[in-house]
């Protein structure tokens, strides 16, 4: 009876929220009302401030992870709008996650790229960490092979170009992603391709060579599982562009390369890879299936794994690289501005099934932190109390607008101290041009 109350008001509610069609979302309009909406006076936040919670407005809720969930939230100071990715504290700890998040934090804030979904404030509070990130409306590739898109080879090439300089660019970090795939490329309102996720991302250094099971199945390169089987020599940066020739195949296709699912024993996949060829389309270009081949090469020495590889292609010669980095190439693609490209459940079961709802947070925390306020010190659960403090204490807090302000004041400061050395050495030489004068009309003494 239960379930079926909460069905009834879900339905109520997407009719409400959606006018009857649940995928339309008339984007535009609803900026525009919130522009109107919004305060003529902006709140001011001091700089010095931590950004926090407080200082953005909770618009809706786009999409899920394993154990976060992502909205789109506008800053209260400037209007601008994000992406924010929140992480429930006990979740993470129970699942193990916290290190995943630390180390994806920690690779962030390092990074920024023009085909990334970069990183531009962390902080926490009790309960979740949050990640505010580029806000990317176009949805994922995922999400539009789920509608039945066809992409045409001019925007999956594009998707292809902006893949490899952002995939070069990770390495020039030393970093792997280690899950490449069309959940994690998100289009924007021009239909240009960001990489995002870097949950299972790793940092190697020179030399160096991962060796762990991760990824997701499908999309994971042989010597992954070499390495787990035998306890081979482990991996590198080849594995990624793997992994973006799955995805190019898949996009074009609409099926993978090869038949792959997590049930799948890491012994049967490397008899796969060892007994089954790539069936490439007939109707590709020759240049186009050359390049698959290189990029889907087993022998991970033998694979296209760099940008100046993929640019000795002759199927990507006539490619004007700054072009592509600039986003001056028009994409073949463009979603449709007119809808919010995402499953429209997720703002209901963020209203109606979440238990602890981010639009209830302010309330709960005050309710909590009176309860725990009135309780004896000593926690009924010790070890997890533990944890979370530990997590307290070693989360990594991040404002990109202050290390790009820092990072500004520095530029600034250079050139002043060059001034300052100028014109010490123009006044000591012009003290040394008045003591010579001087000296000269002095009368001498015979």
């Amino acid at each position: 009876m239960l379930v079926y109350r909460q069905l009834v008001k879900i339905t109520k509610v997407s009719n409400m929220c959606f006018g009857g069609e649940a995928s339309m979302f008339h984007w535009g309009k609803w900026k525009k009302r919130m522009g109107a909406n919004s305060s003529s006076k902006r709140p001011v936040f001091d700089e010095k401030e931590d950004v926090n919670f407080d200082h953005f407005q909770i618009l809706r809720a786009i999409g899920k992870g394993s154990f976060g969930k992502v909205c789109i939230v506008q800053k209260r100071d400037t209007e601008k709008m994000y992406a924010m990715k929140y992480m429930n504290k006990q979740q993470c700890i129970e699942r193990d996650e916290v290190r995943n998040v630390f180390r994806e934090l920690e690779i962030l804030q390092e990074i920024e790229h023009v085909f990334l979904v970069n990183l531009w404030y962390s902080f926490q509070d009790e309960e979740d960490m949050f990640m505010v990130v580029d806000l990317l409306l176009g949805g994922d590739l995922r999400y539009h092979l789920q509608q039945s898109v066809q992409f045409n080879e001019d925007a999956v090439k594009l998707y292809l170009c902006e893949m490899t300089l952002a995939l070069d660019y990770l390495q020039s970090q030393h970093i792997i992603h280690r899950d490449v795939k069309p959940d994690n490329i998100l289009l924007d309102e021009q239909g240009h391709a960001h990489l995002t996720d870097f949950n299972i991302a790793t940092i190697i250094k020179d030399g160096e060579r991962a060796t762990a099971l991760a990824g997701t199945k499908p999309y994971m390169a042989p010597e992954i599982f070499q390495s787990f089987v035998n306890g081979g020599t482990g991996y590198a940066f080849e594995v990624d562009w793997w992994s973006l020739g799955v995805t190019v195949f898949e996009v074009l296709r609409g099926w993978r390369p090869y038949d792959i699912h997590a049930s799948n024993s890491v012994e049967s996949l490397m008899q796969l890879f060892s007994t089954v060829s790539v069936q490439y389309s007939p109707a590709w270009p020759k240049d186009l299936v050359s390049l698959m081949r290189k990029l889907l090469t087993v022998n991970p020495e033998h694979r296209f794994s760099s940008l100046s590889h993929m640019q000795t292609s002759p199927y990507l010669a006539d490619v004007n690289w700054d072009a592509v980095y600039e986003k001056k190439m028009e994409a073949g693609f463009v979603p449709n501005k007119g809808r919010l490209h995402c499953d429209p459940t997720f703002e209901l079961e963020e209203m109606i099934l979440e238990s602890r709802p981010l639009h209830k947070k302010k309330k709960r925390l005050a309710k909590n932190r009176s309860r725990d306020n009135s309780k004896d010190s000593q926690s009924e659960n010790d070890y997890l109390q533990e944890c979370l403090e530990v997590v307290q204490q070693e989360f990594m807090i991040f404002n990109r607008e202050n290390v790009t302000r820092h990072g500004d004041n520095q530029r600034s400061f250079v050139p002043l101290q060059e001034l300052k050395k100028l014109l010490f050495f123009f006044f000591f030489r012009l003290c040394l041009c008045c003591l010579c004068m001087l000296s000269l009309k002095s009368p001498r003494i015979s």
